[in-house]
């Protein structure tokens, strides 16, 4: 298996758009799991199912692989795993540097989906002195002091940053500074890098923000729902208006008279 910060995956080379790109670990995950079940093939429509796509856009994904799948037969399952995995880069070892190990950074080093996808975590590097040589997740702990050297003798390309927001940056630019080309960051905050560094950046905070958004949503369509069934409100009593006949009479009566039992009667009775 190749190692070494110089081999890069060929998406951008042949032109892949990036959305498609960030779809491709979704159809391999779901291939994996075909494959540990010993599925020969997978229709589109049950693979895009199985990713949460559209089966159109699954087609069209693969196109850009040259993968265009048999009719009536599907997709050969492992072909894909093959392809999808050499495409995203993933049949050669990546070294990859955490920095921060806190218990967000001690999570992911223990995190086994890393060495399954061919990310060997490398070092796991803390400015706190206490935390030097401390295992975390079989892996000793090393001192920021030693970043730069580190990143040099593993030929570490993808760096991941676990620490503080208040610190990040710095870290950022020693990472860069030092050849990592590629950077995970956990930390709360964005990152400014040069041309050439590319950033992905996880944060959980903003994804509980997205959830909580979508349930107020939902409340207020299921109120909305609830009110829509409700009766109509009575409407309110409005006293009878004065006939035309009543008003003409008033006017026959003089000034202020009204119609009594006996014929007119004045507005002010005589003393």
């Amino acid at each position: 298996m190749a190692t070494g910060r110089t081999h890069r995956p060929a998406t951008r080379s042949r032109g892949i758009p990036e959305a498609t790109v960030a779809r491709l670990p979704l159809y391999l995950r779901a291939l994996t799991a075909l494959s540990e079940r010993s599925v020969p093939t997978v229709s589109s429509e049950e693979l895009a199912a199985a990713a949460g796509v559209n089966s159109a856009k699954l087609r069209k994904d693969f196109s850009y692989l040259g993968s265009y799948g048999t009719r009536g037969v599907g997709y050969d399952v492992e072909y894909l795993v093959y392809q999808i995995s050499r495409e995203l880069g993933l049949t050669q070892d990546w070294p990859v540097v955490i920095v921060g190990i806190g218990n967000l950074g001690a999570a992911l080093a223990g995190y086994g989906g890393f060495a399954s996808r061919g990310f060997r975590v490398a070092a796991l590097i803390d400015a706190d002195p206490a935390m030097t040589g401390k295992p975390v997740a079989g892996i000793p702990v090393q001192h920021s002091d030693d970043l730069e050297r580190i990143i040099e003798e593993d030929g570490v390309s993808i760096g991941v940053i676990a620490t503080p927001a208040g610190v990040a940056q710095q870290v950022c630019d020693r990472l860069v500074a030092a050849g990592v080309t590629s950077i995970l960051n956990f930390a709360p905050t964005v990152l400014s890098v040069p041309d050439g560094v590319d950033v992905r950046k996880v944060d959980l905070s903003i994804e509980l923000q997205i959830l909580a958004f979508h349930e107020q949503r939902k409340a207020g369509e299921e109120a909305g729902a609830e009110s829509a069934v409700l009766p109509p409100a009575p409407a309110p009593y409005q006293a009878p208006e004065t006939d035309a006949a009543s008003a003409s009479g008033d006017a026959a009566g003089g000034k202020g008279g009204r119609k009594g039992p006996d014929g007119d009667v004045p507005a002010v009775m005589p003393a």
